[in-house]
């Protein structure tokens, strides 16, 4: 059953569509300064080209905004960014925004945030909490659609997908973080979809972390473990290129002998697309910077804004990805 969201306004949608490391401070002393506005985010990482350009979107539509931002990456760990977090609440920031590395263990440094008047604005990743007021909004994709998307694109082509043609569609599933919202959305959007095919099999799922090296090493265990694999579903393209470089080095063609979905699209898994190696990418759209800065001014005017904005994104074919890839922006 497809989640039901809110959509996002107009104005939102335009300005979503126009823009495009240890702990660091992008100047300022904290405090909102005038007129200004002081922003604390705390990122996840590094670990994907996705996150990088989530990163620059971030950073240079707050430079061009006047947004004095105070950013910090926690390096995939929890505790960096509790810490983060708690350091923009001495500082005294206008509001806080932040890409949760994992989804529980949020509700303490939140209630502090929210002892202390700070908005909070989640991005890219929600948390799970019965208290829905330790936040304001939440940006970003809806995880359970996109792995949707990509469980239908196998349904719809399960016939292809079955290399063997032995009537069993085999699938090997390269998770992200353990914990993290998109890998456990991710992966029920897609059990959701390929279940109603009884042919579709997933016969092994592992988590890669979200990383090239983590899905390359990943894939080498199924490769060694498995000899029937007919399909790759990874819940990122980082993963989903680390799975080639396994699949290539065990003498097999990806996209060929072995089929491949990935969820993100960017710059270098649309080339992998357009070369064929991969067979299907879903949409994950890392430029939020517009969206969060001009969500961050209305909630620290007092405005009202939906609880969930989700970004508009779409999917790619091999065809397609060649029609787009000049343009690309990450």
């Amino acid at each position: 059953m497809f989640k039901k969201v809110i959509t996002v306004t107009a104005g939102l949608a335009l300005l979503g569509g126009m823009t495009a490391c240890g702990s660091s401070s992008d100047g300022g002393n904290g405090g909102s300064g005038g007129d200004g506005l002081t922003m604390g985010f705390a990122q996840v990482g590094a670990e994907s080209g996705w996150r990088s350009a989530n990163t620059t979107s971030i950073r240079e539509t707050a430079k061009k905004d006047g947004v004095d931002l105070k950013f910090s990456d926690a390096q995939q760990k929890q505790e960096n960014q509790i810490k983060a977090i708690r350091s923009y609440i001495q500082q005294r920031v206008d509001v806080i925004a932040f890409s949760p590395v994992v989804e529980t263990g949020w509700d303490a440094v939140l209630q502090e945030a929210k002892r202390a008047k700070i908005p909070v604005i989640l991005t890219d990743r929600a948390v799970d909490s019965d208290d829905d007021s330790l936040y304001v909004t939440f940006l970003g994709s809806d995880f359970v659609e996109e792995g949707e998307k990509a469980g239908q694109w196998l349904v719809d082509n399960a016939q292809d997908a079955d290399v063997d043609k032995d009537g069993d569609v085999n699938v090997v599933e390269l998770q992200g973080t353990t914990g993290a919202a998109p890998a456990i959305d991710r992966k029920k959007g897609f059990e959701d979809v390929t279940s109603s095919d009884d042919a579709i099999k997933i016969i092994a799922s592992q988590t890669g972390d979200f990383t090239r090296d983590g899905g390359k090493k990943v894939m080498e265990a199924f490769l060694q473990s498995h000899d029937d694999i007919d399909v790759v579903y990874a819940h990122n393209d980082d993963m989903g290129l680390g799975a080639i470089e396994a699949i290539e080095a065990a003498g097999k063609k990806p996209g060929t002998d072995i089929k491949i979905i990935t969820v993100d699209a960017v710059k270098d898994g649309m080339t992998a697309l357009s070369e064929g190696k991969i067979n299907f990418i879903v949409e994950c759209n890392p430029l939020l910077g517009p969206q969060l800065m001009e969500l961050a001014k209305k909630v620290v005017a007092g405005e009202d804004v939906p609880k969930r904005v989700v970004t508009e994104e779409t999917t790619f074919t091999q065809d397609q990805a060649k029609q787009v890839l000049a343009d690309r922006q990450y």
